[in-house]
């Protein structure tokens, strides 16, 4: 009899099977799952402290981690095992923690963590959407309190169609990759890099993904129903939470009045106030002070819901489709190659650009194989921003999080690699933030790109649109600031060109949003992002002709790929050489294809020069210039080509009958020959006699004339 209690699930989804399995691993954790699709396969643990914590907020960890076994391979690097955690693996861990955090019972505040262990790659199924599946089931079976399932999957669009999990070959050729979450109510998460599509088709992905995730949560339930551990208790809601609330009541007006002040820190200070004064007059009362912040921080919420959905005013007196004030200026920097500050109301952005040659592309050891990346977005999120002190340091998950979502936002609109030669590093440094400092990173990176000549296709801009919904109605709000964001219900931004979307991310607060309610968001977004762009344009409507006189200009040529090793030679000689004397960057691809750096134009018309000179081919009857390298009794070798010597024969020396070699030439002379053509074994053969050492004309023909007279 085996030692392990199996339970097992398997369905067929989107083509391939998807195998749930728990009892064999990890049985001392409170869940664990191990999901495998196609040949992918994750395992995820979850497990619950028994301890309540002192938090006043969910203490939630979600960590997915890559292993390079998975792929067969060893980990890069002096250590050779797995380091802190690559850009992805952050990313997945927050595309996990995002549609679970909100689904936990709000009473529930133990500790709390989620690991996503990749154990096997097949290269086809990303993981990702397997370790979303695979958390889902961990928790659904541990006996925490987690109001799901969820389900998850990706969603891409090809040829006009919906696909349903597209396999790593069928991204190549996908308008888009969307990744969609949610419960069966409703779409709790979605996250997308998309060509510039129409808000009807992120839509119909977004119901097409979510209409295809059905079967996984039913299977997960399924599963549950005959393994789940019994369900923890969870502590009531403290009674002196309601007593608290009435208490607070008093103030509600005076926090009302706060609501009204427009200016964020005045306002914060204001509310501050009444706090503390609340705080003060339950002085003694350790239970009530103890439920004090969260019930302050309710009130405040309901207080400016309410504001908002019976007047339709909100705090800074905006109706709820307006966006702020925007004022765009580029060029501000001296030295960098594109810059831009974008300001919206309280919300800035810094963004600078700088062109780098091949040489800086950043390489990438992903599970899948090695890629390079020639478009870096670095997001930066200063506590100053906020007038705080703070530690600084390595970016955090949300300082990578929102990095990507401009990244994917602008992605599709750069010019291919081939007709723009770069290598681009945007850097959006936040300088001050209320409200989506995200998407003031996509507009000012637009216009700091343009600004560094970089050919855009069109300008992209982005938005933050929010959601109050209560059973009386509900109002979506353009443009939202920080305190809307804290306090509402949903994170919805939207970036895109004039054309269509390229990048939308959603965030659902509440269990499920209708079909509506996402329609009214994308439509509402899509014309404030249009007011948007009007706003980007008085400041630039489209790139520069030239790239910044201090950026490297680049310079491509094609050469015949046999000639590679000549112009590299034994041990990257000649190309040390040439790059040290000349003063460029040099690319040189595996087709032939050589890219040449350099701020100075005359030093590229150097390693130009030079290059060709090596692979340059003797051309029959012409005359070149060139240099007496060595003296034989029969002749000099004369290097005329590059690094090509060619030897001029005794009898091709001068127009006179020559005894000794060495009267007519020296070593290190310079002269002019003229190539007769090439002998048995590939050598050429040179003429001075033939050539007007003077002028460099050919006189054969004459010397012909003379003879023939």
């Amino acid at each position: 009899m085996s030692m392990f209690n199996v339970f097992r699930k398997e369905i067929e989804w989107g083509g391939r099977k998807l195998v749930l399995e728990t009892g064999k691993i990890a049985r001392q954790a409170d869940g664990a799952v191990l999901v495998t699709y196609g040949d992918t396969t994750v395992l995820a643990t979850a497990v619950g402290s028994k301890q309540k914590s002192n938090f006043d907020f969910f203490p939630l960890t979600v960590n997915y981690q890559e292993k390079t076994f998975a792929a067969g391979k060893i980990p890069g690097g002096f250590f050779k095992r797995e380091g802190r955690p690559s850009e992805k693996e952050t990313l997945v861990s927050r595309l996990i923690d995002r549609p679970i955090r909100p689904l936990f019972a709000a009473g529930y505040r133990n500790e709390t963590q989620v690991v996503a262990t990749v154990l096997s790659h097949d290269l086809e199924n990303d993981p990702d959407i397997v370790a979303m599946i695979a958390a889902s089931a961990a928790l659904t079976i541990s006996g925490l309190p987690f109001l799901g399932p969820i389900g998850a999957a990706r969603v891409g669009y090809i040829d006009g169609e919906y696909v349903l999990n597209p396999t790593a070959d069928q991204m190549k050729t996908t308008a888009l990759d969307l990744v969609v979450a949610g419960t069966v109510q409703g779409v709790l998460m979605v996250e997308s890099q998309a060509s510039e599509l129409s808000e009807d088709v992120m839509l119909g992905a977004v119901t097409f993904g979510h209409d295809s995730f059905q079967p996984v949560i039913k299977a997960i339930i399924e599963m549950a129903q005959a393994c789940a551990k019994e369900p923890r208790a969870i502590d009531p809601v403290a009674p002196e939470f309601a007593v608290v609330k009435d208490k607070l009541g008093a103030l509600r007006d005076e926090i009302k009045a706060a609501y009204k002040i427009i200016a964020k820190t005045e306002r914060h200070d204001a509310l501050s106030a009444i706090k503390e004064k609340f705080v003060a007059s339950l002085a003694g009362n350790d239970a009530e002070l103890a439920v004090a912040g969260k019930v302050f921080k309710e009130v405040e919420s309901e207080v400016m819901r309410r504001a908002v959905l019976e007047t339709g005013t909100r705090i800074d007196g905006r109706d709820t489709k307006t966006v702020r004030k925007i004022e765009s200026e580029v060029g501000f920097l001296p030295r960098a190659h594109g810059s831009a500050l974008f300001t919206r109301g309280e919300t800035q952005a810094m963004v600078t650009v700088t062109l780098g040659t091949g040489q800086d592309e950043q390489i990438i050891d992903a599970l899948e194989g090695e890629y390079r990346e020639n478009f870096l977005l670095h997001y930066n999120f200063p506590p100053y921003s906020v007038g705080e002190t703070g530690r600084m340091g390595s970016p955090g998950r949300r300082e990578i999080g929102h990095g990507k979502l401009a990244w994917r936002a602008i992605r599709p609109l750069l010019p291919k690699k081939e007709d723009f030669p770069y290598t681009l590093r945007v850097v959006s440094e936040i300088t001050e933030s209320n409200g989506s400092s995200s998407m003031a990173t996509v507009c000012g990176a637009s216009l700091a790109l343009m600004d560094g000549g970089v050919p855009l296709a069109r300008p992209v801009a982005g938005i933050a649109m929010g959601l109050i919904k209560e059973d009386d109605g509900f109002a979506v709000l353009s443009d939202i600031l920080g305190d809307e964001d804290h306090l509402g219900d949903m994170d919805f931004k939207v970036a895109g060109t004039e054309q269509g979307v390229t990048s939308l991310q959603m965030d659902i607060k509440i269990t499920s949003i209708t079909k509506e309610i996402m329609e009214v968001a994308l439509r509402q977004a899509r014309d404030g992002r249009l007011h948007i762009l009007g706003e980007m344009a008085a400041a630039l409507t489209g790139a520069r002709d030239s790239v910044a006189a201090n950026a490297p200009r680049i310079t491509t040529m094609s050469i015949n790929p046999s000639k590679i090793r000549d112009i590299i030679g034994s041990g990257g000689k000649v190309i040390r050489e040439i790059t040290e004397q000349t003063g460029t960057k040099i690319d040189i691809e595996d087709d032939g294809t050589i890219k040449i750096a350099s701020a100075n134009p005359e030093n590229t018309d150097r390693a130009v020069a030079w290059i060709k000179g090596i692979v340059a081919e003797p051309e029959l009857n012409a005359i070149y210039t060139g240099k007496v390298v060595k003296i034989m009794d029969f002749g000099a070798f004369v290097n005329f080509l590059g690094s090509r010597d060619g030897l001029v024969h005794i009898s091709e020396l001068a127009p006179h009958r020559v005894k000794n070699t060495g009267d007519v030439v020296k070593v290190g002379d310079m002269v002019k020959v003229k190539c007769l053509g090439f002998d048995d074994r590939g050598k050429v053969k040179l003429s001075m006699k033939q050539v007007d050492q003077e002028t460099g004309r050919d006189i054969s023909e004459d010397g012909e004339k003379q003879s023939a007279e």
